[in-house]
């Protein structure tokens, strides 16, 4: 995969104007004959972090290609650089040397899809999840969290940990890479735009991530 020569913009194209998350494919054929050096179906038991209790995933009921893996991959792209394929609904973090992590993920719904660029501002482990004003007009059960938050929790939409999407002018996108205690969402389009994975793949992403303009993200 070459991308260097597919992404022409700077800056994320949103679909909707208002599209943000702080809240749902089969793989080309080109992903299913990518070697898998190894794989991670066992990393999905309960884990306590910062005094929560993650609950087990029912790994078995999540598609096998969604589960977090070591491929190989043919990329351009620096180590370190986050590459989302909004159609085939997995995220690559880049190892070098043709290898990269791969994770399913699930992905905005029709109207609020997005694709382009962003770097990773900052991040957050167990973080306040503030809806924007526009999603509060479309659901207002969710009104009373604009101002004051969410706290956090095991069913807060942004999970066990959330990274800040800005572009190239340092402006808050308002679309993250955060985690879901939805797990059977994943491989879905069904976010307002976010990208979201399972909580215990969002935490090992986390932990690989630096925040700063180095930490790219290309969005396809």
């Amino acid at each position: 995969m070459r991308l260097r020569s597919a992404i022409t913009a700077f800056g994320l194209l949103i679909s909707l104007g208002l599209a943000s998350c702080s809240t749902t494919s089969a793989p080309s054929s080109d992903s299913a004959a990518i070697e898998t050096s190894e794989i991670f179906t066992d990393s999905y038991g309960q884990v306590t972090d910062a005094g929560f209790a993650l609950p087990a995933i029912p790994i078995n009921k999540v598609d096998k290609k969604y589960h977090r893996q070591i491929i190989s991959y043919d990329t351009d792209e620096k180590r370190g650089t986050i590459i989302v394929d909004t159609k085939d609904r997995f995220l690559y973090y880049v190892l070098g040397g043709g290898k990269a992590v791969r994770y399913g993920i699930g992905v905005g719904k029709q109207g609020f899809a997005w694709k382009g660029e962003a770097y990773i501002a900052w991040k957050q482990e167990w973080p306040t999840w503030h809806p924007p004003a526009e999603m509060a007009e479309r659901k207002p059960e969710v009104a009373k969290y604009v101002e004051k938050g969410q706290e956090p929790g095991l069913k807060n939409p942004l999970g066990a940990r959330a990274m800040y999407l800005f572009d190239d002018q340092g402006r808050d996108t308002l679309f993250r890479l955060h985690g879901t205690p939805d797990w059977s969402s994943i491989g879905t389009a069904a976010s307002s735009g976010c990208i979201r994975l399972i909580n215990q793949d969002i935490i090992d992403l986390y932990s690989r991530v630096r925040p700063g303009k180095s930490s790219r993200v290309v969005v396809i």
